[in-house]
Order: C-alpha cells, then sequence, then structure tokens
C-alpha cells in the first residue's frame, strides 16, 4: 500500500495505491476526513476509484487518487456526509 495525504478546502485528504486482488498493478483510493467537534469525521470514500481500473504502477493509481479526491471537496460538496 502507498499513501499520501493533505489538506484541501477544511478537509483531510487521505490518498492510497493499493494491490488489486483480480489483477496484477493497483487500485486508486481514498478518504475525505473533517475535524469537528468530536473529533476527525469520515465524510467520503472511494476505494474504487475510476471503475476500479487497475494502474501498472503505485505511483499512477496514487497520482490519480491525489488529483481526484480534491475535486469533490471543490466541485462535489453535498456528496460530502459532514
Amino acid at each position: 500500500m502507498h499513501l499520501d495525504e493533505r489538506e484541501e478546502c477544511g478537509y483531510r485528504i487521505y490518498a492510497g495505491a493499493l494491490e488489486a486482488t483480480q489483477a496484477n498493478g493497483y487500485i486508486a483510493a481514498a478518504v475525505i476526513s473533517r475535524r469537528d467537534a468530536s473529533g476527525q469525521r469520515e465524510a467520503w470514500r472511494d476505494t474504487s476509484m475510476s471503475g476500479g481500473h487497475v494502474w501498472r504502477s503505485p505511483n499512477d493509481a496514487l497520482r490519480f487518487a491525489i488529483a481526484r479526491a480534491p475535486e469533490v471537496t471543490r466541485r462535489e460538496p453535498e456528496r460530502l456526509a459532514c
């Protein structure tokens, strides 16, 4: 598993490249969370980004997850369960 994290629009984004179970390669995954009075709370999760497309390298999958997850915070805030 390869991970990266960053802040975006008040949310914490955790992106990952996970080994694919059905094929050789990696899938992109991301979790977006937000801190509130009760602590860190998950707002969105996608463990099969891009329909489960399999990338040959973990860096490619991670790059996709890092690029896609912030789009949710900016363009689709209604998808965030907070």
